[in-house]
């Protein structure tokens, strides 16, 4: 079996380390910069913060319906036929225009505090909101660490593949030597090259694990997929800080984060905000006083001054009879007829004319509406056992995660140990299976089967090492509500 019959492998191999230079000369991304990049991109973040907007004008409005209504309207027409005057009220058959303009307030009095019950609600929900926003922030800084770490994990598999890929070439090749000399067996060259493929393919398996958690991390940054996202990888792994087990004790844990998980305080707030919904609805099934006042005035086209010009005929016209001794005399009275000139009534004397105030006061009591107040505060007293309710299963999933995080840590801990003993082992099998193997002593399949095992071990100690810190920091993150590497 020649090596050539895969060359699929090699060429991938030879990708790889190709990719390993090119990003050396790239920019690198921290933990700490790849976290305040998320902070500002990622979509979670976003919506939430529009939440916590559209919160904040909801309160805002709410504080700002205690201010007295002012409205104005101005309205014109034109009208033609037979039509009422909008001065004299009397039936005309003359084509006008009319305007009118007005200003009309309104304030309540007394609504038994509906408003500042609203307000306080709103107050509680927009406090809410911006714990939730907290919320996810940290859930996308540890969701950015966890992702941070996998791409460590598997960019060091690639490492330790890599290596194992090197050590299966180095020995094909003295596998080879001995072949020709004749001292060992053709057999050997084939298995040996059979192990390469199979190095090769785990190899590029490792290679798409890194692809494929690269990835995760961009989506989480909302980073464009084809821009490049190369880890700033620190110098040692096992130096980074981790607290003890007795400084993460589940109970301890839980007490910090109850005071400062950011969903807990959400939760809190909402049972307020609730509360104050409640007595807001209360206060809707009782009396309101209000007042209300407008102005108003107008112009129309139709009103019109009349001035005499001059006298157009003089007549007399007899309005009855006197009868004296003397006779029957008739009375008459002088009969006018005059030339007049008719002009439209100026703006400012007609608004001046046309003006007036109203000023009213009113008490609404409602008496039926179709249960719908009485309905609506009994709705909203449900809503606070709703809120305690989930206040109580967030509170108990907490206890939950926190019991189950430390025991995994203690689980992740010893296996740890236990990994690190079977590398230990492992090694000291491969030295000797090594020298054995160069002396001719041992057959090429046990002498694989010996590499492939410490191959394993290795990677099932670098896998507990960062399941170890993983578990660690996601304790160190429900106390202390942060993560850093």
């Amino acid at each position: 079996m020649k090596l050539s019959k895969y060359p699929g492998c090699i060429l991938a191999i030879c990708l790889l380390f190709a990719n390993i230079v090119a990003t050396k000369a790239q920019d690198t991304w921290s933990l700490q910069r790849s976290v305040d990049y998320a902070l500002a991109n990622n979509i979670d973040i976003r919506q939430q913060s529009v939440q916590k907007r559209l919160a904040e004008l909801t309160l805002h409005q709410s504080k700002m319906a205690r201010i007295p209504t002012l409205n104005g309207s101005v309205n014109g027409s034109y009208a033609s036929g037979r039509n009422v005057d909008p001065i004299t009220n009397s039936f005309i058959t003359t084509s006008y225009a009319s305007y009118t303009g007005a200003l009309s307030a309104g304030a309540n009095i007394f609504n038994f505090f509906y408003q500042q019950n609203t307000i306080a609600s709103n107050k509680y929900n927009y406090q809410a909101q911006d714990k939730l926003l907290e919320k996810a922030r940290n859930d996308v800084a540890f969701n950015i660490a966890t992702a941070f770490l996998q791409i460590l994990l598997n960019t060091e598999q690639v490492h330790i593949s890599e290596v194992q890929v090197k050590l299966t070439m180095d020995n094909l090749a003295n596998t080879k030597k001995l072949v020709i000399a004749g001292s060992v067996p053709e057999s050997n060259q084939a298995d040996l090259e059979a192990q390469l493929a199979t190095d090769s393919v785990t190899l590029v398996n490792a290679q798409n694990q890194v692809i494929q958690s690269t990835l995760q991390m961009k989506a989480l940054l909302n980073l464009s997929f084809d821009q490049p996202y190369v880890p700033q990888i620190p110098d040692n792994i096992g130096e980074i800080p981790l607290p003890r087990l007795d400084e993460v004790d589940p109970e301890m844990v839980y007490s910090a984060a109850n005071n400062n998980n950011p969903l807990i305080k959400a939760d809190q707030l909402l049972i307020k905000s609730s509360e104050r919904s409640y007595a807001a609805y209360r206060a809707q099934m009782y009396p309101t006083l209000s007042v209300s006042g407008q102005a108003y005035s107008g112009f129309a086209t139709s009103a019109k001054n009349t001035e005499i010009v001059s006298i157009k005929n003089v007549s007399d016209e007899t309005i009855g009879t006197v009868v004296t001794s003397t006779g029957t005399y008739n009375v008459t009275n002088k009969v006018y007829e005059y030339n007049t000139k008719s002009t439209t009534i100026p703006f400012k004397d007609q608004v001046s004319n046309n003006f007036k105030q109203t000023l009213g006061v009113s008490l609404n009591i409602p008496i039926l509406n179709g249960w719908t107040y009485r309905t609506n505060a009994q709705k909203a007293k449900l809503n606070i056992e709703s809120q305690k309710l989930t206040m109580e299963k967030d509170n108990q999933k907490l206890r939950q995660d926190i019991y189950t995080a430390h025991a995994n840590a203690v689980s992740a801990l010893q296996k740890y140990y236990a990994a690190s003993r079977g590398v230990d082992a492992s090694q000291k099998a491969y030295d000797f299976a090594t020298k054995r193997f160069d002396l001719g002593l041992m057959n090429t399949i046990d002498y694989i089967t010996t590499q492939s095992k410490l191959f394993n071990a290795q990677i099932n100690k670098v896998s507990a090492q960062y399941d170890y810190i993983f578990k660690m920091k996601l304790l160190e993150f429900y106390r202390d509500q942060k993560i850093a590497l």
